[in-house]
């Protein structure tokens, strides 16, 4: 099966085709970027919104992803909005830095990423699976692979290391939040064509 990936954005369409590798289905980066406005409110509806856009425009299956980190402490801030965190113009590292300011006095630092992919075959069938990631916030800033607030989250299975997930780029590739949604998408489709 192909899906068409909501964004034009190759290097996260060739991701996505590691994750699906070997499992019959491929993905596509679109041929040209869709502004979609995401005022949904979860990631479900954020992930729809853009799967229906790319649907009605292109005219054929389409994957979509919403995603973000979730702090327990700070439970309006973040989640949906966490590429948005902070004032205008921030990059990555500066938001992950304004996080770990607004949390150096916490001691509860319990947090968790989700994704949530969506698969829009036609308005008739649509089919969600989340994955999430649980672990908790460092308190410094601390690798260079990832991207986000990879280098300030230090996933449950690996807080006896200390790593975060920027420090441990293996362990992300097959466990991370996307990972997980991937397997569940590669299950139920496996079961549903068989």
């Amino acid at each position: 099966m192909e899906f068409l990936l909501a964004t034009s954005n190759q290097h996260k369409a060739d991701e996505f085709n590691d994750l699906f590798k070997g499992s019959g289905l491929l993905i596509k980066a679109a041929s040209s970027k869709l502004e979609v406005v995401e005022d949904g409110l979860s990631y479900f509806e954020n992930a729809r919104l853009k799967a229906e856009a790319y649907y009605k425009k292109f005219k054929v299956p389409v994957l979509s992803d919403d995603s973000g980190l979730n702090v327990i402490a700070l439970p309006s801030e973040l989640g949906i909005h966490s590429a948005r965190f902070g004032e205008e113009g921030l990059n990555d590292k500066q938001r992950a830095e304004l996080l770990l300011t607004k949390m150096k006095e916490q001691s509860f630092r319990e947090a968790y990423f989700s994704c949530v992919l969506c698969f829009y075959l036609s308005p008739e069938e649509v089919f969600f699976f989340e994955g999430r990631m649980q672990g908790i916030l460092a308190h410094e800033y601390r690798g260079s692979t990832g991207f986000g607030y990879d280098p300030i989250f230090i996933p449950n299975e690996l807080i006896a290391e200390n790593q975060t997930v920027a420090e441990n780029e293996v362990w992300k590739s097959e466990h991370s939040h996307r990972a997980s949604a991937v397997k569940m998408a590669i299950k139920f489709f496996k079961e549903r064509n068989s």
